[in-house]
């Protein structure tokens, strides 16, 4: 199995102590379509700068398409594509100018880039809009062109950080079946970030959940969810503090009760079998002074996966806004430059 990234211990601090990213390791083989899951802030964009040479780790050590990040970050840029979140075409050129000039900063020949150019455009569905002003295109058309600007050199390894973030539900699609393809007919590593549940679980072969710079965990959608069992009950409780704190733990005794965990006023129960822990847990609470004013019965979802391995739904957006912002103070100073 080749691998096509790897990282062991990768750590960055920004100024003034802020930990991004604390000590990540995984690899990802040649061919797969990797994701990141996690909130803004968790450390996902900053991961994913460093791998593309963009930001220099403060730890650790990464190497992409066999080339280290630190030492050889010239040849590791020839080898990758990179999409951020934030689009990077000029609106001032059309959809075939930008290609070009992309193109020629990676040093393709006139052939080449031909040849390129009407690949590329046909792939994302852009071949009649090519000649025309990009500031005439819809965001979804924006979206697809940057992404063909990652494309045009063919790149061993493509990141692609939030790509479809603000799109609407068809577009994303669109997005998705790209993403899909490229893998399909190329066999292209894709290196994906994102916070969406449904995007990890509909194209990633295996997922990595990241919350406040730590990976907490690293396999297939799949198996994730089969690891919390075969029900998540969610239940709104009312009553006295106390009572439902009371509740919660004789819940969490119950046979076949893997975890217990609050979440937006409700709680949360992982079960190895949903269906046969409903009557036990009907007579839990039936001689305490609470009353049962919901309960839902659904299959694990990545949503409840994420719950269980951060105990929370959505990071502290405060928190989550330190590291964001001091990502973006380094990136927009590298642009001042």
């Amino acid at each position: 199995m080749t691998i096509a990234i790897e990282t062991q211990d990768l750590t960055k601090v920004y100024p003034g102590g802020i930990l991004a990213v604390d000590r990540v390791t995984f690899q990802v083989p040649r061919g797969e379509i990797f994701g990141f899951l996690g909130p803004n802030g968790a450390g996902k964009s900053t991961t994913i700068l460093m791998l593309a040479t963009l930001l220099r780790p403060t730890g650790g050590r990464a190497v992409v398409a066999g080339w280290d990040a630190v030492r050889h970050p010239l040849r590791l840029r020839q080898a990758i594509g990179y999409v951020s979140q934030d689009l990077a075409v000029d609106d001032n050129l059309t959809g075939r100018e930008n290609l070009y000039l992309q193109a020629k900063w990676y040093g393709l020949s006139q052939q080449e880039i031909r040849e390129r150019l009407t690949e590329i455009l046909a792939m994302v569905n852009l071949t009649d809009r090519a000649d025309d002003r990009v500031e005439t295109y819809s965001g979804g058309m924006r979206k697809r062109l940057d992404i063909a600007e990652g494309l045009i050199h063919r790149p061993q390894v493509l990141f692609l950080d939030e790509p479809t973030l603000g799109l609407d539900i068809q577009t994303r699609a669109e997005i998705w079946k790209y993403v899909a393809h490229l893998r399909e007919a190329f066999g292209m590593t894709i290196f994906l970030t994102t916070h969406y549940m449904e995007e990890a679980d509909r194209l990633c072969d295996r997922i990595g959940i990241i919350d406040r710079g730590v990976l907490k965990a690293l396999d297939s959608p799949d198996r994730l969810k089969q690891q919390l069992g075969g029900g998540v009950i969610t239940l709104a409780l009312a009553g006295p503090g106390p009572e439902v704190d009371r509740a919660a733990t004789a819940i969490a005794g119950l046979p076949g009760v893997r975890g217990v965990k609050a979440q937006d006023g409700r709680h949360v129960v992982l079960a190895d079998h949903g269906e046969a822990l409903l009557p036990l847990l009907f007579a839990a609470l039936k001689p305490l002074p609470i009353a049962l004013h919901s309960l839902t019965l659904t299959q694990p979802t990545l949503d409840d996966v994420y719950l269980h391995h951060t105990g929370r739904a959505l990071r502290d957006e405060v928190e989550g806004s330190k590291e964001e912002a001091a990502r973006q103070r380094i990136v927009m100073r590298r642009t001042r430059r």
